[in-house]
């Protein structure tokens, strides 16, 4: 049994690590197309793409530009928050699958983030162990991977590919990383939400961690 932190990476089809000149270019191909509606392509400079953005997007609300682009997210965190991540359903997900996939020897498992320490992470961590032995055993007897799954519990690590535009991600973070969203959700949300501030700029940076729900979603649009 190997106990993990939760994890993340950012890409794209075209860049498989982001940088902060790649969100730049994101925004500036959001101004090319949103230029569209007032046939000013013409007008685009090289830089005109922040004055833009504040204009169009941040002062006037036109957000649906921001679908012109998007980003993958791929995760490494506990099955209880991805069952909570596919709610989000105008993303794309593609997530690691316990009927097919056949864990050996060792598993791994994220530990939840307690608010109390021992006795409840012992009793945590005993019954991981038990349900990775009682997996492994089921599989030994003849069990198929989709029939041993059924003893294997939330905290079970699993990587989850998620993709959406720029506007759904902002949605995203004002509802994820809010005081109300579970911890464990909190502890990978928190880190991303950071990582996308230091990528893109401007879409995201009104956006403070752990607010009120209902606080931010007077910032959705």
């Amino acid at each position: 049994m190997r106990i993990i932190q939760p994890s993340f990476k950012l890409s794209t089809p075209f860049n498989a690590t982001l940088t902060l000149q790649d969100g730049i270019e994101m925004l500036r191909f959001i101004e090319k197309q949103a230029r569209i509606s007032h046939r000013s392509e013409e007008a685009q400079t090289e830089d005109s793409w922040q004055r833009f953005i504040k204009a169009v997007v941040l002062e006037h609300g036109d957000w649906s530009v921001t679908e012109h682009a998007s980003i993958t997210v791929t995760i490494r965190t506990d099955r209880g928050v991805t069952h909570e991540l596919v709610r989000h359903r105008l993303f794309s997900f593609t997530q690691e699958s316990t009927r097919f996939v056949r864990y050996k020897n060792e598993l791994e498992f994220i530990e939840p983030q307690y608010q109390k320490p021992s006795p409840i992470r012992y009793s945590w961590e005993s019954s991981m162990a038990e349900a990775e032995q009682t997996y492994l055993d089921m599989l030994k007897w003849g069990a198929k991977p989709q029939e041993a799954r059924a003893v294997l519990p939330n905290s079970l690590a699993a990587t989850i590919a998620v993709t959406g535009n720029l506007r759904n991600w902002r949605h995203f973070f004002l509802m994820r990383t809010s005081k109300e969203t579970h911890v464990d959700f909190r502890k990978i949300t928190i880190p991303m939400l950071a990582a996308f501030k230091q990528i893109i700029p401007l879409l995201y940076e009104d956006i403070e961690p752990e607010a009120r729900q209902i606080d931010n979603l007077r910032k959705a649009r």
